[in-house]
Order: C-alpha cells, then sequence, then structure tokens
C-alpha cells in the first residue's frame, strides 16, 4: 500500500481535545521505557520533544528524570494550549515548556536557540510534509553525541489491515479519534522507508526497528558512527 498523506497539524480544536482525551498509557509508557533502555546511562539536564502533542510524554519524562528540564514543541496552537493545561495540572511548569513551533516554516523560537542534550520525537514523522525536515531540525538542535529517539506508527500492509488495527488498538474512543487513526496508519511510513531518510540525513548509524504491531523507532546518538 502506498503512503498517503495527511494534514501537517492537528489544529482542529475538536481533533485536539479527542487526542488529549485518549487513552494513550501504552505507547507512552513504551516510549519512556525504549529511550531508557536505548540510553541507559543518560544524564542530560536539557531535552527537546518534536511533535510533543498535548504534553504527556515531556510530563513523563519530567518524572523519570528528575534533573531534566524540557522544551515541548507543537506546530499547533489548539494542541499547545492542551499542553500548557496538563503541564499546569501536573504541577510541572518549572520543568516543562510549551511553545509553538512549525518545524520548517519559522524560525526556532528563543526557548529553542540551544543545544539539547536530547531530542525526542512521538507520532509527528508521518505528519510532515517533507520529513527531512524533522532529521534537519534534530540535528540543529542537539550536542553531539546526544541520544535521539523518534518513534511512529508503521503503515499496515494494505487497508483492510488498518481499519483492524483501528478497531484492535482503539474500538472504544470516539469515531474522530478512530478517523485520524486510520489516516495517520495510511499516512505512515515503514522501517525501509525510514532507513532510507536516515541515511540521507547522514544519520546512516541510527538503528530502526519495529517495535510491537503497530510502531517503528529510529534511534542513536548524532555524529557517532
Amino acid at each position: 500500500m502506498k503512503r498517503i498523506p495527511e494534514a501537517e497539524m492537528m489544529n482542529d480544536a475538536a481533533q485536539a481535545a479527542a487526542y488529549a482525551g485518549a487513552d494513550f498509557v501504552q505507547p507512552n509508557t513504551l516510549f519512556v521505557d525504549t529511550f531508557a533502555r536505548c540510553f541507559p546511562d543518560f544524564n542530560g539536564c536539557w531535552m527537546i520533544d518534536l511533535g510533543c502533542g498535548p504534553a504527556d510524554i515531556p510530563i513523563r519524562f519530567a518524572r523519570a528524570y528528575p534533573g531534566l528540564q524540557l522544551v515541548a514543541v507543537d506546530g499547533a496552537d489548539a494542541m499547545i494550549a492542551l499542553a500548557s493545561e496538563a503541564v499546569q495540572h501536573a504541577g510541572m511548569t518549572a520543568r516543562v515548556q510549551p511553545v509553538r513551533w512549525r518545524l520548517g516554516r519559522e524560525p526556532a523560537p528563543e526557548v529553542a536557540q540551544r543545544s539539547f542534550d536530547a531530542a525526542i520525537s512521538n507520532s509527528l514523522l508521518h505528519h510532515m510534509a517533507d520529513p527531512r525536515v524533522l532529521w534537519s531540525t534534530i540535528l540543529q538542535c542537539v550536542e553531539p553525541a546526544a541520544p535521539v529517539l523518534v518513534m511512529d506508527l508503521e503503515r499496515p500492509r494494505d487497508e483492510a489491515r488498518a481499519r483492524d488495527m483501528v478497531e484492535e488498538h482503539s474500538g472504544d474512543e470516539p469515531a474522530i479519534l478512530k478517523h485520524d487513526f486510520f489516516h495517520s496508519l495510511l499516512a505512515s511510513y515503514r522501517v525501509e522507508e525510514v532507513r532510507t531518510q536516515l541515511d540521507t540525513a547522514g544519520l546512516p548509524h541510527f538503528k530502526v526497528e519495529r517495535l510491537g504491531d503497530r510502531h517503528l523507532v529510529a534511534y542513536g546518538r548524532t555524529g557517532c558512527a
């Protein structure tokens, strides 16, 4: 099945609210656990999350790494509003800073104009009209040898399988979320496509692996062959 692109941002208020209210405990916990597995010695002070959505993942990282400061970036105003509410509710305003930034379309905001000790991104890659923008942004944002973890959906073999996956993993969620999940699956990349992206971006040493039945993960340290 060929990739079918979808909108870069989730700026509709109803879409954003449905996403924020969905049960992502399992994949978001998996994300944090995978980072810890891939980079067990990480003790950096600053991390950037590209495509933070409603900020559940940066909040989880702040709890898992007590000395960590995070800049949580998203291009959608609706998501940044929800992220700011979540950060405040979690009591993390001193350590997690949500900020709107449309990657590749506008200069980095001042808070993101520093060299970060690590970069993470979950479920942003399939939204990018040009995936090179994500990889180049990561390289611009981080210190040499910084750990990077990018997780995303992996495109299934056909639409029938995509519909089955929607029912398996979000059968009880609102119709708007199921609609978006289906189209995200169709817009996602496959392992071999991400491998090509990394080679083109100058990151041939990064690893790409399948993670469960619906995700893939790309990870490595910048500048380390």
